[in-house]
């Protein structure tokens, strides 16, 4: 009769230090979700484009949790005077939005900022003359949009 008891016990002792051992959250970011971050909001080209390929294929990335909401320009026009600014809004979102949630907006708010200049002056880069002209001066409006009101918490679309 004490055999039968003990095997109870046992199974309830050792599981005991299994219960206080911190869980792994299934739901736990790869550690190296900042530097992912970071490369994907930097101001070079490159950084755009890995961005977008990686929001073209949002599901490889579903682990890390990334917030791909985003309502464009807000309240701006996206593509003003027909200038495509539409993506450079969603990344300028994406930095914003993500920076928030990691409590680490403030001290990246400049950098994402100036991505978004560049990546509008990309866009502007396709056109020459008058045109190219009122492109880069809309460009340096909305850039000076963000970077003097975008102080605003970024809601979820």
């Amino acid at each position: 009769m004490r055999r039968r008891s003990a095997l109870p016990l046992a199974a309830a002792a050792l599981a005991v230090p299994l219960a206080l051992l911190p869980a792994a959250s299934a739901s736990a970011a790869p550690a190296d979700k900042p530097q992912v971050l970071s490369s994907w909001t930097q101001t070079s080209a490159s950084s755009y484009n890995a961005w977008n390929t990686a929001r073209q294929n949002q599901g490889s990335w579903a682990a890390y949790g990334f917030d791909w909401s985003t309502d464009y320009c807000s309240s701006s026009p996206d593509n003003p005077f027909g200038f495509p600014f539409r993506t450079a809004c969603a990344r300028h979102d994406f930095g914003y939005r993500n920076y928030k949630a990691a409590g680490t907006f403030s001290a990246n708010k400049s950098r994402i900022d100036s991505a978004f200049y560049e990546d509008l002056k990309r866009v502007c880069a396709r056109y020459s003359g008058a045109t190219g002209t009122a492109c880069n001066s809309t460009a340096w409006a909305y850039y000076h949009a963000v970077d003097i009101f975008g102080l605003a918490p970024a809601n979820s679309a």
